[in-house]
């Protein structure tokens, strides 16, 4: 049976006379080419060329086939060109899972874009906690997930970092460590903290720091909202980890190379789904957004 990669390279070799001037346009090895022209000539059962010195030479059956092969070749771009257009067309349900804070800071303006370019596409956004929104993705539930990106691949899930949204740990101004100079994680384990559920992607961000020196915070209180761990560590409830957009002057923040936690908001989608175009062009805008830089405030 005719491979199209095969029919590609014969008309690669025939337009330029030469097996290593073609391996260099279809960025292949010279090996490669032979091998797919030898599988071509064994599966039409004729000799596409005869290589007379450093020369290669049409034979009568290469002659022939050599148009028959363009108007393949014509074809299938006219297949991909009708597949990938980006402007007409997009149309159907696109699923969308998000936390509430995403879609709240990051997501309006790109919510905007896209249904002023994609009228006929209707989004259907489920505002949820980022793990649910895994979850949803995994599951087939929703085409893309907008989230908190875990720190742990899964061979499943494709993840696209769009925002960088680091942490700092904080504390109110007249907490015991608020001047403390020298501050290590053994001294910060042993005071209460008050951080996000055990299940979500930014707790364990923050436990794997601690995990490294064999620790554990000490969490005093669990609340997923970020304004509220700002409100609780300003009464002295205990210390926390918080984007620096939170950070106002009733906080301190406490200096040290390992509570400087790289957190990444991002999308992802099932490496097993063929997305739809709407899908496509959404994750677009996304990556224009980050191309563009961020000026939002960080979100959960």
């Amino acid at each position: 049976m005719m491979d199209i990669a095969e029919l590609l390279t014969f008309i690669k070799v025939a337009e330029t006379n030469s097996f290593s001037e073609a391996a260099l346009r279809l960025f292949v090895t010279q090996p490669a080419i032979s091998k797919r022209i030898a599988a071509l000539e064994s599966s039409l059962g004729v000799r596409l060329f005869d290589r007379i010195g450093r020369q290669i030479i049409l034979t009568e059956a290469g002659i022939r086939l050599l148009p028959k092969a363009k108007q393949i070749a014509n074809d299938i771009k006219d297949i991909q060109h009708s597949m990938t257009l980006q402007t007409e067309g997009i149309s159907g349900e696109l699923g969308i899972a998000t936390s509430h804070h995403i879609g709240l800071r990051r997501l309006p303006n790109i919510l905007k874009k896209f249904q002023i370019n994609y009228p006929l596409a209707q989004l259907d956004i489920d505002f949820t906690q980022s793990e649910d929104a895994y979850q949803q993705v995994l599951k087939g539930d929703v085409e893309i997930g907008i989230i908190t990106l875990s720190n742990q691949d899964d061979h499943l899930i494709e993840s696209i970092p769009i925002w960088s949204d680091p942490l700092t740990c904080v504390v109110s101004r007249d907490h015991p460590l608020a001047k403390v100079s020298n501050l290590d994680l053994v001294e910060l384990a042993k005071h209460p903290c008050v951080l996000p559920n055990e299940n979500t992607f930014t707790r364990q961000i923050a436990e794997q720091v601690f995990g490294k020196q064999g620790l554990k915070p000490l969490v005093r209180m669990n609340t997923n909202n970020l304004e509220t761990l700002a409100m609780l560590v300003s009464i002295g409830w205990g210390w926390s980890l918080l984007p620096s957009t939170l950070v106002d002057d009733k906080l301190v923040v406490l200096n040290h190379p390992d509570l400087n936690v790289e957190r990444r908001l991002g999308v992802i989608h099932h490496k097993q789904r063929t997305l739809s175009r709407a899908a496509l062009v959404f994750i677009e805008l996304l990556k224009q957004e980050s191309f563009n830089g961020d000026t939002d405030s960080p979100t959960k």
